[in-house]
């Protein structure tokens, strides 16, 4: 249960960033943050106080943050695309990364040209365009959100999170 994901929000209510139940219930003591929702019925005990298990937890003050960029690697693009291939929808067996517009043809190394695909998929493509390999794409490849991305590890957001995550 201490390793249970919360949802920290700014004071202004912008999400930050998933933190573990033990951290959250240490700044709920410091009086650092506001519980603005818990887990229904869930307690934690302690020898004198007994504590509601947070879920979404808001800052008390308001604290500037610089998001950090997301390096261009194939693994953050394969985790982008939740280690699914962006031509057949496949999940299973070795996946790469693809540039849908070939460097060979004037493609960049760039989040909107780059996805991920599996051996087959790759393979069929080649050095061709998607028009030429009568190939599609599921969806458009664009550049992550720091936020979404960190989301993204924790599968499926709570229910209880929805009101407060921007996502588009």
């Amino acid at each position: 249960m201490l390793q249970a994901p919360v949802l920290l929000l700014n004071q202004n209510y912008e999400p930050l960033t998933i933190l573990r139940v033990k951290r959250a219930i240490a700044l709920v003591i410091l009086g650092k943050v506001d519980l603005i929702e818990n887990v229904d019925g869930e307690l934690l005990h302690s020898i004198s106080l007994i504590y509601p298990v947070p879920s979404v937890i808001r800052l008390k003050y308001f604290v500037r943050i610089k998001r950090k960029e997301i390096t261009l690697t194939k693994k953050n693009i394969i985790k982008r695309d939740n280690h699914q291939c962006q031509y057949c929808g496949k999940k299973t067996g070795m996946m790469t990364t693809d540039h849908i517009t070939s460097k060979a043809l004037g493609g960049s190394d760039s989040w909107e040209n780059l996805v991920c695909a599996c051996l087959e998929c790759n393979n069929r493509k080649g050095n061709r365009s998607i028009g030429e390999a009568k190939m599609k794409l599921t969806r458009k490849p664009k550049k992550p959100n720091y936020f979404t991305f960190v989301l993204n590890e924790f599968g499926k957001p709570k229910a209880k999170w929805r009101p407060f995550l921007f996502q588009s």
